[in-house]
C-alpha cells in the first residue's frame, strides 16, 4: 500500500522555514538581525537554535514515512502547535528586527515580523491541511488492522 500524500511536502516547508535560524542560531547567534542581544539572550537562541535543527532533522526524518503511522501524525500535531504558537507570538511582538521592507511596506505595516509570524502562520495551517487530507490513510490503516 503506497501511503504517501503530495500534502507531505508540508514538512518540507518546515524545514525551508526554520533551518536559516537553526543553522546561523546555532554558530553565529549574535549575527542575527535582533535587537538587543545579551549574553542571556544568546544562549536562548542557541538552546532555541538546537531545538528547532532537531525538528527540521525529524520532520525530513518523516517525510518519506507512510501517512498513517501514528508517530508522523504525532510530530504533525507538534509541528501545527509550534507554529501556530510562533504566528501569535510574532504578530504580539514589538519590533525586534531592525530591518524593512521599505516605506511603502510600512505604510502598510507590513514588518519582517508580520511576514515570519505569516510564514508560521501558513505552515501551520499546512499541518492541519496535512492532518485532514490524509486522515483517510490513517482510517484504512486501522481498519486492516482490525481485520
Amino acid at each position: 500500500m503506497s501511503a504517501r500524500s503530495p500534502l507531505s511536502a508540508i514538512f518540507l516547508l518546515h524545514i525551508a522555514l526554520e533551518i536559516p535560524v537553526a543553522i546561523q542560531g546555532i554558530w553565529s547567534p549574535a549575527n542575527l538581525p535582533f535587537m538587543q542581544l545579551n549574553n542571556t539572550a544568546v544562549v536562548l537562541l542557541k538552546l532555541y537554535s538546537a531545538l528547532v535543527l532537531a525538528s527540521c532533522i525529524t520532520s525530513l526524518l518523516c517525510y518519506s514515512l507512510p501517512e498513517f503511522l501514528p508517530g508522523k501524525r504525532a510530530l504533525a500535531i507538534g509541528l501545527c502547535v509550534y507554529h501556530t504558537v510562533c504566528s501569535t507570538i510574532l504578530y504580539q511582538a514589538p519590533r525586534f528586527i531592525p530591518h524593512s521592507f521599505g516605506p511603502m511596506a510600512e505604510s502598510f505595516k507590513v514588518t519582517p515580523e508580520l511576514a515570519w509570524g505569516t510564514a508560521h502562520g501558513i505552515i501551520g495551517l499546512g499541518m492541519v491541511v496535512w492532518w485532514q487530507g490524509t486522515v483517510h490513510y490513517a482510517a484504512m490503516a486501522r481498519s486492516i488492522n482490525q481485520g
